[in-house]
């Protein structure tokens, strides 16, 4: 055989194969994507920015905050904090008149709550209070998020002068002491 008629044989057997085969119109390919909506992209937009534009007047900041490891000690005391304070506190030697667990929660949910219950607390002249932020030993080796934010949110907040992880009976380095600051009222005696 030579090699025209090897063309031919090849020709002819495409011709079979591709009988009733129409071209195509569309020369784009379908990647399967969903198409996208001008409109309802405008207005996903738009949500997004008014969600960034909503303004905390808590003034605690998450821009800046800590990264802590699920194991690791906190402490922290604002300036006026006598050692022996910090150290009674850390040795559970003050005790707590309330208590919170935020573990589990969302940030924006446990900075509500972490808010209105030191607010609550403060209101009421709680000297001291536990906060459980839990550790969260996360299986893909970042840092807990919600004890990195507890720890920055504490530090910025007016009314804690103090707080030191727990002993193990209270959490250990799942919950935090915090030494609240109290307003002298008129008419206490103490």
């Amino acid at each position: 055989m030579n090699q025209d008629q090897d063309d031919a044989d090849e020709l002819e057997l495409f011709r079979q194969a591709t009988q009733g085969v129409r071209p195509i119109q569309v020369d784009q390919a379908d990647t399967g994507k969903p198409r996208v909506d001008p409109a309802q992209l405008q207005s996903r937009r738009a949500r997004a920015v008014e969600g960034k534009q909503a303004i905390r007047v808590d003034g605690l900041s998450d821009q800046f905050v800590i990264d802590v490891h699920p194991e690791e000690e906190l402490a922290w005391a604002a300036n006026g904090v006598q050692d022996g304070q910090l150290r009674r506190l850390k040795s559970g030697q003050i005790p707590f008149d309330g208590s919170i667990d935020l573990h589990g929660m969302t940030v924006d949910r446990a900075r509500d709550l972490l808010w209105e219950f030191i607010d609550e607390a403060t209101r009421i002249e709680v000297r001291c209070v536990r906060i459980t932020h839990g550790k969260a030993q996360r299986k893909d080796g970042r840092k807990p998020i919600l004890k990195s934010h507890v720890n920055t949110w504490l530090r910025q907040h007016p009314k804690v002068l103090a707080f030191t992880s727990c002993l193990p009976r209270h959490g250990g380095t799942g919950s935090v002491y915090v030494l609240l600051r109290r307003e002298m009222l008129e008419g206490r005696d103490d």
